[in-house]
């Protein structure tokens, strides 16, 4: 069969259900529909209890969190930031915002997250050169925990603010303590993409009320406390409305079932992905003591273990990503590393290897929660005409 003979299969779909629309018809009926109301603050404490951070501050993205995360750990002008090469561009994209440089570390292979190795090279070089860096961008990449205990150990080392890009993580534990929860600073995002969604939002936690405080007054424009309109520094227009955090309220009231599904569908393509020569199911097994949430499943090819055909190429990532197309599957590289985009060619980079490698050889599969087991069939039979 062909693209024509099957509906889209999209990679990371959002699924929605009746929970939303109870909070978004309530938000209506009450008029309630700025970026003020009873589902933001409701919306907020859902994501508390959900982290266990005392404080959240509901915003309309996880690259807002991340822009006014920095502001609030005093990055400026001038100052670097360390940050993971591999991942997606909103990562380091407010870096550039401050004026402040990026500062990439290449991945580890078992986790692919940030290497702890390079980490410490990289601290080492930069405050050896004279520029200690300002804090640590700490991220999960699809859902995966990072070597947290090395990582917390070189932060409090050097004395590294650590804000925890948990963009990808919602529902991902490290001993049975949630991601988002191990930094200053944590930060998710609710695109349509996510394991839940708000349609478009994201959210900031922390344990400082007085951080919590000054997110909210940076987010709604730095307005001062006076009976007109005065502002006395820069403030941003980034707090999520209080119908799309009406969303969010339904969708939090899944996350665990959503989590469940995700990690369902990640075994499934384990079991039935093993006979394929050429790849392998990546990013397993989780570290001891965590659990991912399994937010994309994700394959590594092998050439190793190919053989190609007289005058036929190799599998590649690219070539693999044509053939699903054919059956409209859609499906996508691994993050490109940030080192090697045009934007960031002048940021200091230590190693690269890792991340390089796993962006040539990765792709990710569909994975959206309300697949069935037809449709993760149809991926597998597509694939295997691959292999």
């Amino acid at each position: 069969m062909r693209s024509q003979d099957h509906d889209r299969l999209f990679l990371s779909p959002p699924h929605l259900g009746r929970h939303e629309m109870n909070y978004v018809h309530k938000a209506i009926e009450d008029n309630w529909v700025a970026p003020a109301g009873p589902n933001l603050t409701g919306f907020e404490a859902d994501i508390c209890e959900a982290t266990g951070m005392a404080h959240c501050v509901a915003l309309s993205s996880g690259t807002a969190a991340i822009h006014l995360g920095l502001i609030l750990l005093g990055v400026g002008p001038g100052d670097e930031v360390l940050c993971p090469s591999f991942t997606f561009v909103a990562t380091a994209n407010p870096i550039l915002y401050l004026g402040a440089t990026p500062v990439f570390v290449d991945s580890e292979a078992d986790t692919w997250n940030i290497c702890p190795e390079r980490l410490r090279e990289a601290i080492v070089d930069r405050i050896a050169k004279g520029k200690k860096p300002k804090a640590l961008i700490l991220v999960h990449l699809y859902g995966m925990p990072a070597r947290l205990p090395e990582i917390l150990a070189l932060a409090a080392q050097y004395e590294l603010p650590i804000l925890e890009d948990a963009a990808e993580a919602l529902g991902s534990r490290f001993n049975k303590q949630p991601l988002g929860s191990f930094g200053t600073i944590g930060v998710f995002s609710f695109n349509g993409n996510k394991i839940l969604t708000t349609s478009g939002g994201g959210a900031l936690v922390t344990n400082d009320a007085e951080l919590a405080k000054k997110t909210r007054f940076l987010a709604t424009q730095a307005k001062d406390d006076a009976p007109y309109y005065q502002h006395s520094q820069l403030g941003y227009n980034y707090r999520l409305s209080n119908i799309l955090a009406g969303i969010g309220r339904g969708q939090m009231e899944l996350l665990e079932d959503r989590v469940k599904k995700r990690r369902e569908i990640f075994a499934w393509y384990q079991e039935h992905l093993a006979r394929l020569p050429g790849l392998t199911v990546a990013l397993a097994p989780e570290p001891a003591g965590s659990r991912s949430n399994r937010w994309l499943t994700t394959i590594l090819l092998k050439p190793a273990d190919l053989e190609a055909a007289p005058g036929q190429a190799l599998a590649t990532p690219e070539t693999v990503r044509r053939q699903l197309e054919t059956h409209n599957i859609e499906s996508r590289p691994l993050w490109k590393p940030l080192h090697l985009q045009p934007l960031f060619q002048t940021a200091p980079m230590y190693g690269g290897e890792v991340c390089a490698d796993l962006f040539a050889r990765g792709l990710c599969l569909p994975s959206g929660t309300a697949m069935t087991d037809v449709e993760l069939r149809r991926v597998a039979e597509a694939l295997a005409e691959c292999f």
